[in-house]
């Protein structure tokens, strides 16, 4: 009777040791898995730094409990008549700035830039901005606030220059986003 004791104790043992080396195992892999993962966010925080100076952008980091401000998009041009002095309208880079359309006259679309698709775009205009010239003219404290609104899409600002293709777009420079981009697909600019 002894021996059956024993055997069963035994028996219990060797199955709480093998528990007990799994859930070890278990948590040096979660350990490790959230190294790895720390260090890929890393990289792509650095990546997305790297491109922003690339692109000429002030690459601040956002503390995760900073306020996030909405960046305002541009005014609509009201039908009041202007009171700025001649030369005070020339300083506003908002008015100076042409504005980028398509063959048949309409604004164009965000869509256009290089690596903004259907669901950037669609967040784009979840925050108010659906055309290039809106991106075109926000400023770098604008340009911050945007990006940490972008939920996944985070960094993809900087990352694909969108500001930069915006803004070649916006002045007209076919050629020059050509040259940068590569070809404009869908309508072109107006001439």
């Amino acid at each position: 009777m002894l021996t059956s004791t024993t055997a069963g104790a035994g028996t219990m043992t060797s199955v709480s040791f093998v528990l007990i080396t799994l859930g070890i195992i278990c948590a040096v892999a979660m350990i490790l898995w959230g190294a790895m993962r720390r260090r890929v966010k890393e990289g792509e925080i650095a990546e997305a730094k790297r491109h922003a100076v690339v692109a000429g952008h002030n690459p601040t980091v956002i503390a995760p409990d900073a306020p996030i401000e909405t960046p305002v998009a541009p005014a609509a041009p009201t039908t009041e008549p202007d009171s700025r002095p001649a030369d005070a309208a020339v300083s506003d880079p908002v008015a100076a700035t042409p504005t980028a359309e398509s063959a048949s006259g309409e604004p164009l679309p965000v869509t256009l830039l290089k690596g903004l698709g259907p669901k950037a775009a669609a967040r784009l205009a979840a925050l108010g901005i659906t055309t290039i010239d809106q991106l075109a003219v926000l400023s770098p404290d604008q340009i911050t606030a945007l990006d940490a609104q972008m939920e996944s899409f985070v960094g993809r600002i900087a990352r694909d220059r969108w500001i930069e293709q915006a803004r070649l777009l916006a002045t007209g420079d076919k050629a020059g986003f050509e040259a940068a981009f590569g070809k404009l697909g869908g309508s072109g600019l107006n001439p």
